[in-house]
């Protein structure tokens, strides 16, 4: 009876353990300010399964503002301004719109909420993004903070502004 049931507990913890999503391939982005702003911080993607958790900890931004915040095509920040980065992230060819509200395109991440100090963080979890190598891969991309809130209307870029801050999404 002590060995089937030894069998029994082992077989339940191996079965428990293969199901676990545990930590998988991580990447950063080191975002700068861009030219005449002040805003800087750390964005982490972790692909966790089918998943990706963002985790992004920005300051020098307005005091108890909204900014549009997103992962856009190109990981190009040599502008000064951003704009080298194109478009938001959009492989899939989706609308402009709110993650977890309708279609949206892939780069479109909830927005960052300054605290009173100008400080945001930010742990969001999504499945059209991935660490991964694929077509929906952010590795090579940039992230941008964006002035103002994001719209979540406005075609395409939500009307979030100037660009305040850019960072280029590097494997670590």
């Amino acid at each position: 009876m002590k060995a089937s049931f030894v069998v029994l507990a082992v077989a339940t913890l191996v079965a428990g353990c293969a199901g676990a999503q545990g930590p998988g391939p991580k990447a950063v982005a080191q975002l700068e300010a861009t030219q005449g702003n002040t805003a800087t911080g750390t964005v982490t993607f972790e692909q966790r399964g089918g998943k990706v958790v963002l985790t992004a900890e920005v300051r020098g931004l307005k005091p108890n503002a909204e900014h549009g915040f997103h992962v856009h095509e190109k990981g190009d920040c040599s502008s000064g301004d951003g704009m080298s980065t194109g478009g938001h992230f959009n492989p899939n060819g989706a609308p402009h719109g709110q993650p977890g509200h309708g279609p949206h395109h892939s780069g479109d991440i909830p927005a960052l909420k300054a605290d009173a100090n100008g400080a945001a963080k930010l742990v969001w979890e999504g499945d059209e993004l991935t660490v991964t190598d694929g077509p929906l891969s952010v590795v090579g991309r940039g992230v941008i903070v964006h002035r103002d809130p994001d719209d979540y209307k406005t075609q395409p870029t939500g009307n979030a502004g100037p660009r305040l801050a850019c960072g280029v999404v590097k494997r670590i």
